[in-house]
């Protein structure tokens, strides 16, 4: 039981580091994103990233107990409500041990895009997620195109210039 909670806590040390520092933003040797297909956290159905071949994508990993979330969220559904038309997606990657925690988060906001859980809690691994919040910018040809690790107000206006660029390019 002990254990159990120094990894916890450990884990969420790990993961509010960049919060601590502040958002940082980079580019990525263009790769592949990693692929997955994750239920909704509602249930209804799932989602995989496959799908969304074409579109430009911010797949984003989020939890409950983050703070810089509370403003993420809210900030890149308005994003995403505005050029969804023009072929933006973002998916949420909730990473909460309880799906319960996550849900009463989610109330208190009306977001738009897909919610997912990964109860094997694999995609941060194959993403190499090192802090909360942490989201990609995956172009049209499913390549990775940049991280985004912390999330300050205004973060969301310097993403969406990248994301419109992203969306002129052709698959």
């Amino acid at each position: 039981m002990m254990l159990k909670r120094l990894r916890r806590i450990r884990l969420h040390l790990l993961l509010i580091l960049p919060m601590l520092l502040g958002s940082i933003s980079f580019g990525l040797q263009a790769a592949p994103a990693p692929d997955f297909t994750l239920p909704r956290l509602d249930g209804s159905e799932s989602v995989s990233l496959a799908s969304l071949r074409g579109k430009v994508v911010y797949v984003d990993f989020w939890a409950s107990w983050c703070a810089p979330c509370t403003v993420a969220l809210p900030e890149m559904d308005k994003v995403r409500r505005d050029l969804h038309a023009r072929g933006f997606e973002v998916i949420a990657i909730n990473l909460d041990e309880s799906e319960a925690d996550a849900i009463r988060f989610l109330q208190r906001m009306n977001l738009s895009y897909p919610i997912v859980t990964d109860p094997a809690k694999s995609t941060p691994t194959a993403y190499k997620i090192a802090g909360m919040p942490t989201a990609f910018l995956i172009d049209r040809r499913g390549e990775l195109h940049s991280t985004h690790a912390g999330f300050r107000p205004g973060d969301s206006a310097k993403l969406r210039l990248t994301i419109e660029q992203l969306l002129q390019e052709t698959p």
